[in-house]
This record gives structure tokens, sequence and C-alpha cells, in this order.
């Protein structure tokens, strides 16, 4: 995510990409949004919430599949040998590149949350706008492509600018849009949940990862987490 730089003084403020990772996601982005989306509403995303967290857990089995040492977390060898299994065409320093923009905790692990997000981020990056005609899958996935989609739409649908990134102001005008009394307390702290490294705009990992949170995955896994600690310590779960 980066470090934090401060809420920026000024609305003109423009967010800088900080690695070359970061300028590829936010063109991609950008070529993705002269598409623009169908995405109609905030309320309408919140409805299909259950439907993409069962899409998510579906993925599950695919993460355990690249877990060789069932550790709960997905490292670089094991990160490569799931691209090549499911013959994603990336470079070594491409892979290492997700890894690292994806290990938001630095433990040199991708745990499952860290997956959806590094997957989704392949998914938009993988989009060729030169292709005369896109393939069925750019992934081999694809009912977990649909979802990915879904969530781009969204973003797309939240960065009315189309600069690649969300800010405040966007997001309110976005959940205004819902005509709900409550819809700007709301908006502030849904950007609040997006804007990690509170610098003022969302990028589309930021607003990934708080994606998985909203539909429960992240909440799950920190179960998960708590489940091994008490077994670590030789208790029980109560």
């Amino acid at each position: 995510m980066g470090a934090a730089v401060g809420r920026p003084e000024s609305p003109t403020h423009v967010w800088a990409p900080e690695t070359k990772l970061d300028a590829k996601i936010k063109e991609a982005m950008q070529r993705r949004e002269t598409l623009g989306t169908a995405v109609k509403s905030f309320n309408t995303i919140i409805l299909k919430f259950p439907k993409i967290d069962q899409s998510f857990r579906k993925c599950k089995a695919i993460f355990q599949q690249f877990d060789e040492d069932s550790n709960g977390a997905i490292d670089q060898q094991e990160l490569k040998q799931c691209f090549h299994k499911l013959e994603i065409s990336s470079t070594e320093e491409e892979i290492n590149d997700l890894f690292q923009a994806c290990d938001i905790n630095e433990d040199m692990g991708i745990k499952f949350n860290e997956f959806i997000v590094l997957l989704c981020l392949v998914y938009l990056l993988k989009d060729d706008p030169a292709a005369p005609q896109p393939p069925k899958s750019r992934m081999g996935m694809p009912s977990l492509e649909s979802t990915f989609e879904t969530l781009v739409d969204t973003f797309v649908f939240l960065d009315k600018n189309n600069d690649g990134y969300v800010s405040k102001a966007e997001m309110v005008q976005a959940i205004n849009e819902s005509g709900e009394r409550s819809s700007g307390r709301i908006a502030i702290k849904r950007f609040e949940e997006m804007d990690w490294d509170n610098n003022g705009t969302v990028n589309f990992k930021e607003f990934l990862f708080a994606f998985t949170r909203w539909v429960g995955i992240g909440d799950v896994e920190d179960e998960e987490d708590d489940d091994h600690d008490d077994l670590d310590r030789g208790g029980e779960k109560v």
C-alpha cells in the first residue's frame, strides 16, 4: 500500500503510482473505463454481495491446491507453480511484483484474501484491447472471472472522472445516488475502509482488499487465524 503521506489539502491533488505495477494497473483500468459500466447504483452491488462471496469461497479449493505445505499461505515458489498450472502467461518479474504488491503483511506468504486480490489484478492486467477477438477466458476460470468483471465494473462506476482512482468526493457522489438519508456518512465510512494509506485516493488494489472484507472474506480469514493461534498454543477453541 505504500507509506502514509497524509490527506491532500487540495482537491486537485494527483496521486502518483508508487511502483511499475501500480502504473500498469492504473493504465489497464483507464483502458477499461473507456468502455463504461453497467452498474447503475451502489445498491445493486450490495445486492450481489452474497453471490460474490459464494464465488470467492469456491476459489478456496484452488488456493488450497497450491498451498502445498498447507500452512495457510502461498509462497513465491508456490505462486509460480500456480501461474504455470493455470496457464497464466507472466514473466518471473511480473509474478514477483504481484506477490510483493499483495503480500500486505510482508510475511512472505499470500493468504486467501490476498490471493483473491492477486487473481483479480491478473484478470484486469490480462485484458488485451488489441486482441481482434477477446478470449472466452483469460485465466481458465470463467465463473470466477465473471465475478472479477463485476468488481472491475464497480470500480469504473465509482471512478467518475476515469483517472484510475476513487476520491472521497466520488465515493460520496456514488452512494448519494442511492437516495438514502445516511448515504453521506456511509460513503465516508466506506471510503475510509478503502483508503488504507490515508492519502485521499483509492487505487484498484486498495478497493479490492476492502471489497473482500465487505463480503466477509477477510473476517473469515481472521477467525481461521485465531483458530490456528489457539491450537499452536495447545489450547482449544471455546
